[in-house]
């Protein structure tokens, strides 16, 4: 079956030219699809620099990889006719960080949801239209009477947010990228934003690619987890076993820098160093041997492959170099098993949610 969505070798790079010597790779041989009918989470995790929001740029037909292709429904999007770009747009949307850029602070809110009810020809009738609005605003917990009407300051940023989620509804996509949804908006409204999304995911079947820097929002969101370093990935598979007991030292460092309430639990003061140093860091190896407790000297001499180190999941680390390897492209082969049990309740806090984890093996990973 031909995936809604796929990224084939996708890298991107920024800069160089005749007069821009310096080249940045934001993204490097990324490969990673969405298939139809199989609605799933996908959390892409990793610090800032890593890459996550360039691949949702290119995954959105936003930014032209500069190697690989982004393919929907097997056609790429660089070669889609009118007809097919439209289908694409309605296919596939988009709910970005912070909820008060995306207005134009000129309208009241109504003006980003009849657009595209108007744009694609969602409704026959000013009635009709307004009875979708209210449909989709109700499903993400507004009252469309103190909703519409109003300019985007005169909202909550909660509000706001919960805004996008139900205008990406109103198209019935079949999948949304979310790229960092709830970051701008209060704690106490983080999770009611990731409940909408769970909720469309569970009851409309849509399939949701949810980008953050916060590993605990995405244990509680996810399926399946990707993590991303210096735009190549490092682990990924099964949301509960990445996180419970990560492989790769760079899942492990993250996850070790999470804080929890636990006047008991003490940290480390630094990670520990790389043998290495800036001797790793020059090399044409793992990009993670620098800062890297456990590199060793083959680290130096070639980027590490994925290893398939269980049936859902696989580290891009030497340290598994026994298990077989597989290509990124088959990277699918770790991703798509939903997890038995929801992490988080409806309404819970995320730190509650969090607080569920306990202990872990990784608790001494590096901060």
């Amino acid at each position: 079956m031909t995936p809604l969505l796929e990224a084939r070798h996708v890298t991107k790079i920024f800069g160089g030219g005749l007069f821009k010597r310096h080249r940045t790779v934001a993204l490097e041989d990324f490969s990673f699809s969405i298939r139809g009918g199989q609605p799933s989470i996908t959390g892409v995790v990793g610090e800032s620099g890593s890459g996550k929001t360039t691949m949702a740029r290119l995954v959105l037909g936003l930014e032209s990889p500069t190697q690989g292709e982004v393919l929907y429904k097997g056609q790429d999007l660089r070669r889609l006719s009118r007809t097919e770009w439209r289908a694409f747009r309605r296919d596939v949307q988009a709910i970005f960080q912070d909820p008060f850029e995306v207005y134009n602070s000129f309208y009241k809110v109504d003006h980003v949801l009849t657009t595209p009810i108007a744009k694609l020809r969602l409704a026959s009738s000013k009635h009709e239209s307004r009875a979708l609005i209210e449909r989709a605003l109700e499903a993400v917990g507004l009252r469309p009477e103190e909703t519409l009407g109003r300019y985007p300051h005169q909202l909550s940023g909660g509000q706001r947010q919960r805004i996008m989620v139900a205008r990406a509804l109103l198209l019935n996509p079949k999948l949304i990228i979310a790229d960092e949804p709830v970051s701008m908006i209060d704690a106490s409204l983080r999770a009611t934003v990731l409940d909408n999304l769970r909720q469309l995911n569970q009851e409309f079947g849509i399939s949701i690619i949810y980008i953050t820097h916060d590993l605990t929002t995405a244990y509680q969101i996810s399926d399946n987890i990707i993590v991303l370093y210096r735009g190549f990935a490092a682990e990924a598979g099964d949301v509960e076993l990445v996180v419970r007991q990560p492989q790769h030292p760079y899942t492990q460092l993250l996850i070790g820098s999470i804080p929890l309430p636990d006047p008991n639990r003490r940290w480390s003061d630094e990670a520990p160093a790389s043998a290495f140093g800036e001797q790793a860091s020059d090399s044409s190896g793992c990009k993670f041997a620098a800062r890297c407790p456990h590199a060793f000297s083959l680290c130096l001499e070639k980027a590490p492959p994925l290893f398939h180190t269980n049936q859902h999941r696989a580290a891009a680390c030497y340290l598994y170099q026994d298990y077989a390897s597989i290509r990124t492209e088959e990277m699918d082969k770790v991703l798509g098993r939903r997890t038995a049990l929801s992490k988080m309740q409806p309404g819970q806090s995320p730190v509650s949610a969090w607080q569920t984890l306990g202990d872990t093996s990784h608790t001494d990973a590096g901060t």
